[in-house]
């Protein structure tokens, strides 16, 4: 028997996929609905970055709808493009030399980044890595060579890196270092030699150490992956290491290594709310200037007045924005500063360290207004066994903030956070008059192991009842109308949708999967070569499928289990080619309720992997969700092409 779905109160019948878009009437106090498009284009330019010595900027812009490299000489001339890509966006590139750079790119969306050299002018293009299935990645860029890179790829052995150096003038590569199978990283020291390797087995990790080039490696800390010693950089004089440790604590702290013994010389920074992100050094002056931390908001604790006051002066020169460094020149003369805040993508500017000028380079993305762009507040909460859970809640501009729609919206992960600033998903999704909820539950990274794990073998259980928690909570302030919850995220964050609509299958009036996961089992058994070094540890932080006991709970954690269960309207969106999360995921979601009768609105992408990266895909998706959301939670929805008409079973 059909098993119908739920309507919010709206009083609307099931959902005529090919019906017309009627937008909301227009209301005076509201801000205008902003097109979709303006959202989620590429930036009219980002990702700047100094040469060497301070001459020219490059940067990411559009050309043909897609982001590429461009060139530009400080103090004039025209920009270059250098790059030529129509099919995808390029998203990283870093300069060697003053006369190269190097740029990544995959084949759509699967990951496997190709490395090539490039001249400034755009000529003399040289593929490092000329190989298909395979990941490279950029290791380091020696100061004192930046000709010769250090570069990792996965060519002989899908599953580890091996080492070599490259030069970028010629792509003439040697091999520094065969990966005996078990490495997952390499730091080197301030004259490019790697002197430590990160060794894992899934689930112990180790430090090795080497005085010098031609010396072998040495274990010389041994721990659990749930203690992390995470190697930032090198002492100046290359004899002692900077870390992040939360060896005998459960922050990470900022922290001096001997890497001879692993012995602990001393505590840097270590705050009592929160991790340590890292460390903050002038590599022209030789040494630690500060650190980054993050508890409502990115803050900075300095131990170097020069750069202390450096950071006063942006501040000064632009107020009402968070400020920050975001590259310089070899010597420390120019300044490249990025500025954003939560209800703006911000702005690149040029600070001469000298002079004190400061010139505008470019917006970010200067077509949205902020004024127009609704507030991002921290938030907090209790969870039903007493856990602080922090969160982030916007509240649609124009309205009171009073029995609105909301849309819980988990990050992705899921071990990671969530942040205060500008997201284009939460501003798209307030200003259809939508609240939006971002929750570091429990397992979000960032306020230390014990929350941390917290969240291990809990998918599904406790990590779930984080987000339905926020969303009672939400509820109980009368922010939210209890009839109009919705919830939306991709990776896990869809995975976490999946398990909204299936173990609490009256919560939620509509809901939106991106690329989530749906089977527990199926998504461990179709991880990326490259993942496996880090197996073990997903079965112990998810659960072992290997385990008779363990398995049988990872099932009852699969959404797919539950899916006779689902009351709520839900659409799907996958990349065809995503590594992470295989389309199988979705796929089984899609048919099991389809076998119901249900139509469930379903997109993929044939040229996008995990998540959509090609900007029409993005329109696409996000005016499906639109009017999707619109229809079942009442939000606003501008008038255009029905997108879901397309998405009939």
């Amino acid at each position: 028997m059909q098993k119908s779905l739920r309507l919010s109160a709206l009083g609307a019948a099931a959902l005529a996929v090919g019906a017309a878009i009627v937008p909301a009437p227009a209301r005076a106090d509201l801000p205008p609905l902003i097109d979709v498009k303006d959202f989620f284009k590429n930036p009219q330019s980002a990702g700047y970055q100094l040469s060497p010595h301070g001459e020219y900027l490059a940067y990411l812009a559009p050309w043909n709808n897609r982001l590429n490299v461009w060139v530009k000489k400080i103090g004039g001339g025209e920009p270059v493009r250098i790059t030529n890509d129509q099919d995808r966006d390029i998203r990283s590139f870093t300069w060697t030399t003053d006369d190269r750079l190097v740029y990544g790119q995959d084949t759509a969306g699967d990951e496997n980044f190709k490395l090539f050299s490039i001249k400034r002018d755009g000529t003399g293009i040289i593929n490092l890595t000329p190989w298909d299935k395979v990941k490279a990645d950029v290791v380091d860029v020696p100061r004192n060579d930046r000709r010769h890179i250090l570069i990792q790829h996965n060519h002989r052995d899908a599953k580890v890196f091996d080492v070599f150096r490259v030069d970028v003038e010629t792509g003439k590569a040697t091999l520094l270092i065969k990966n005996p199978g078990d490495v997952s990283g390499y730091v080197t020291d301030h004259n490019g030699i790697i002197r430590v390797e990160t060794v894992t087995d899934g689930v112990n990790a180790k430090i090795l150490y080497r005085p010098d080039a031609k010396s072998k490696f040495k274990t010389v800390i041994t721990t659990n992956f749930r203690e992390q010693v995470s190697p930032q950089q090198f002492t100046y004089d290359n004899k002692n290491l900077v870390a992040t440790s939360n060896i005998g604590r459960d922050k990470q702290a900022l922290v001096e290594l001997d890497p001879a013994t692993g012995k602990e010389l001393k505590v840097i920074y270590e705050n009592p709310e929160v991790d340590v992100d890292g460390a903050i050094a002038s590599d022209a002056r030789k040494k630690l200037t500060g650190a980054v931390y993050e508890t409502d908001k990115q803050h900075y604790v300095f131990f170097d007045d020069q750069r202390e006051q450096l950071q006063k002066d942006l501040e000064a020169k632009l107020p009402g924005v968070n400020v920050a460094v975001a590259g310089t020149d070899l010597d420390e003369k120019v300044w490249l500063v990025k500025t954003w805040g939560d209800r703006t993508r911000g702005d690149y500017y040029l600070y001469d360290g000298k002079t004190k000028q400061l010139d505008h380079l470019a917006s970010v993305t200067p077509w949205l207004d902020q004024n127009q762009m609704a507030e991002m507040t921290p938030v907090t909460y209790q969870s039903r066994d007493g856990l602080t859970i922090h969160a982030y809640l916007t509240l649609p501009a124009g309205v009171e903030a009073k029995n609105l729609p909301l849309i819980v919206n988990p990050h992705g992960g899921p071990w990671v956070r969530d942040s205060w600033g500008f997201d284009p998903e939460v501003q798209f999704l307030a200003n259809r008059g939508y609240a939006v909820l971002q929750v570091n539950y429990r397992g979000s990274t960032g306020y230390g192991r014990k929350f941390w794990e917290a969240g291990f073998g809990q998918w599904g259980r406790t990590m779930q009842d984080d987000l339905t928690d926020g969303a009672n909570e939400m509820v109980k302030r009368g922010i939210a109308d209890p009839k109009r919850l919705g919830i939306y995220g991709g990776s896990y964050g869809g995975y976490a949708t999946l398990a909204g609509v299936t173990f609490t299958p009256d919560l939620y009036a509509a809901a939106v999967d991106y690329v989530g996961v749906a089977n527990l089992l199926t998504f461990m058994n179709t991880l990326p070569p490259y993942w496996e070094q880090g197996r073990k540890m997903l079965y112990e932080m998810v659960g072992n499928p290997e385990d008779p006991a363990q398995k049988a709970k990872l099932e009852s954690q699969s959404p797919i289990n539950s899916a006779d269960k689902i009351k709520t309207p839900l659409l799907v969106a996958q990349g065809l080619h995503d590594p992470r999360v295989n389309k199988n995921e979705s796929d089984q979601m899609v048919k099991a309720l389809r076998a119901r009768g249900v139509d469930v609105p379903y997109m993929v992408k044939d040229n996008e992997g995990h998540g959509f990266h090609n900007e029409e895909n993005r329109f696409d998706f996000y005016r499906a969700m639109e009017q999707f959301f619109g229809h079942y939670l009442g939000g606003r929805v501008a008038p255009g092409q029905d997108v879901l008409a397309s998405l009939k079973s």
